[in-house]
């Protein structure tokens, strides 16, 4: 466990490597004591600093949630991070590229909630209750660890190495569509480039969203009517840059499109 001051400093050199685009090595390296809630305060520092600089808390993602990813960074459950609003990207206008450091995109099935979520109790059923939508949803993720070299605890301390997200025009009711039975294909510059599956996601991404609610539900958070969910990507995470346009086709959920300048 890290001294309060080595979590603050660590904290800061992270805002700092988002900021000026100057990665940091690996913290797990560095400080090889760092455990899982080390890394958790980690990143509750940095979304409390820009909460209280103005920015909104307007949903979370979970990350590691296919058991493949699981396996490789030696762990038996997911982790997550918080969406602010200004992390929010947009079909209609260009991603500057240069703003990130590793930028990566994941092809996932958003949740929209239309209720609140219980907190420790959070059960699928009650996940499915309360979504009022599904919508496709390109992630983008970014590190601010160097060359991607990272750990459990780095991705965790780096608000699970997620830097914005966009939703397309689609709004598909739980009631209209089998959330374990959504192909995806998502193609870059007209290439396809990866394809997928919802039951990537441990075998139903309402698993992972139930397993959030009940996870933050341990801090004192609890997921809100309006929040968006990312519950993990159906495909594996493909390089971005300069020029690229990305395009994810869902079965019976719409597109979505991202690209960067």
């Amino acid at each position: 466990m890290l001294s309060n001051g080595v979590q603050e400093e660590l904290a800061a050199q992270l805002a700092a490597a988002e900021r000026d685009r100057v990665p940091v090595d690996p913290l797990v390296v560095r400080y090889p004591g760092i455990d899982v809630v080390d890394a958790y305060e980690i990143q509750l520092i940095n979304i409390r600093r820009r909460v209280a600089a103005g920015a909104r808390v307007i949903g979370h993602k979970v990350g590691l949630s296919s058991k493949a990813m699981q396996q490789m960074m030696g762990v038996d459950e997911p982790d997550y991070g918080h969406l602010l609003g200004e992390m929010a990207v947009f079909e209609q206008v260009p991603v500057v590229a240069s703003n990130y450091l590793y930028p990566r995109v994941e092809v996932e099935v958003g949740f929209v909630l239309g209720a609140d979520l219980p907190g420790a109790e959070c059960t699928e059923a009650d996940v499915l209750a309360a979504t009022v939508a599904y919508a496709p949803a390109i992630e983008l993720i970014d590190t601010r660890i160097r060359d991607w070299k990272i750990a459990l605890c780095d991705t965790i301390a780096d608000n699970a190495s997620s830097a914005g997200w966009v939703l397309g025009a689609a709004r598909v009711a739980p009631a209209g569509l089998d959330i374990t039975a959504i192909d995806a294909v998502l193609t870059r510059n007209d290439e396809v480039v990866a394809t997928g599956r919802s039951d990537a996601v441990l075998g139903d991404p309402t698993v992972a969203v139930a397993w959030l609610a009940r996870k933050v539900a341990a801090f004192g958070v609890r997921l809100r009517a309006g929040d968006i969910v990312l519950p993990g990507s159906c495909t594996r995470a493909i390089d971005a840059h300069p020029g690229d346009v990305f395009h994810a086709e869902f079965a019976g959920l719409g597109s979505v499109r991202l690209t960067f300048e």
